[in-house]
């Protein structure tokens, strides 16, 4: 009989594991945890325990903080022992930051998709319109203030200080694939919309996902437009990606990149689902009620309804262009630009 799906997450751990060790929490699944320099201040990163050494997924922010708190697991957790290859689940600066520093240490090979390893490299290089003067080219036909927009300009190419170096060549996954590590053969999701070209990875004979970004216990993940795709439904494609994770048994062990781990698949499947639904509605809503066109940094407060740092702005204005295009390219809304660029919806 197939386990029942739950009514309320379950969190079979109640607390991280401290700084510099680490916690079992699978046969040959480690779980630690290094911090970020953000108001999201931690990620999750998981060691696959190898004959030789051990297998990482994901590698944290590429600063000294975190590099100074591997050198302890390196005695504390590794104990000398190797890392024997690297999994980045995407390119996102708290996942690959120290994976070129890790790689050249271990002399091992970095696994990825090919979409992320290139992403990594063209917003390094500010290549291919991935550049911070691009974003705020988007950001402002988008009617982002120019007090804010400066104050984007003024902190740089942001990634590349998370991300100092990418790694300079990789062993290319593709979805479906199988990675056999830690004792168990691990295939390959894939995930769009908060990324180019996600990998989450599942292993039925250890009952865990490795979820990365793509399902994250109490935050919902980042869904954004950006320069290179400016007219993209970033939002259909990632509730299009939720549904290979909906067929899984729900008794599945989801390790993600944020919160603690936690089973309830399905569960937390439905809340993302109904939550984008109602704030497209709300959206909307507002849309209707305001009468005349309206620009996504102006819809930023119906989505984001507190203050808004500098970093979370970034993320704001692109999730509300996500949003607001989901709505034009399902014909709830209309768009239009001006003849100047700038950018307006209306219902």
């Amino acid at each position: 009989m197939a386990a029942p799906h739950p009514t309320v997450l379950d969190y079979p751990y109640a607390t991280p594991p401290a700084p510099a060790e680490a916690q079992e929490v699978a046969p040959h699944v480690l779980w630690i945890r290094m911090p970020l320099p953000f108001a999201l201040d931690h990620i999750n990163l998981w060691l696959l325990r190898e004959d030789d050494g051990f297998t990482l997924v994901d590698c944290g922010y590429g600063d000294a903080a975190t590099r100074e708190l591997w050198a302890r697991h390196f005695d504390s957790t590794l104990r000398g022992e190797p890392i024997v290859r690297i999994v980045a689940t995407h390119c996102h600066p708290d996942h690959l930051g120290n994976a070129a520093w890790l790689a050249r240490r271990f002399g091992c090979a970095v696994t990825m998709t090919q979409a992320e390893y290139l992403a990594a490299h063209a917003i390094i290089d500010e290549r291919a319109t991935f550049g911070v003067h691009d974003t705020c080219a988007l950001f402002r036909a988008h009617g982002l203030e120019e007090e804010h927009l400066a104050a984007l300009e003024a902190r740089g190419n942001r990634y590349k200080r998370g991300v100092p170096e990418a790694p300079s060549r990789f062993d290319r996954v593709l979805a479906g694939d199988v990675i056999a590590a830690g004792r168990h053969a691990w295939r390959v999701i894939p995930g769009f919309g908060h990324s180019p070209e996600h990998a989450a990875l599942h292993a039925p004979s250890a009952g865990v996902l490795i979820s990365g970004d793509m399902l994250l216990p109490k935050i919902t993940t980042n869904v954004a437009v950006w320069p290179s795709e400016p007219d993209a439904d970033p939002l259909a494609r990632f509730l299009a990606s939720l549904t290979a994770f909906e067929t899984l048994p729900p008794d599945s062990l989801v390790l993600p990149s944020h919160g603690l781990p936690f089973r309830g698949i399905a569960l937390r499947i439905a809340y993302l689902r109904a939550h984008h639904a109602a704030r497209l509605d709300e959206l909307h809503a507002a849309l209707a009620a305001a009468g005349t066109p309206q620009s996504a940094a102006a819809m930023v407060p119906v989505l984001f309804r507190r203050s808004l740092d500098l970093q979370q702005r970034y993320f704001a204005m692109g999730e509300a262009i996500a949003h607001l295009n989901h709505l034009w390219r399902a014909g709830r809304v209309s768009r239009d630009t001006a003849a100047d660029g700038a950018i307006r919806f209306a219902a």
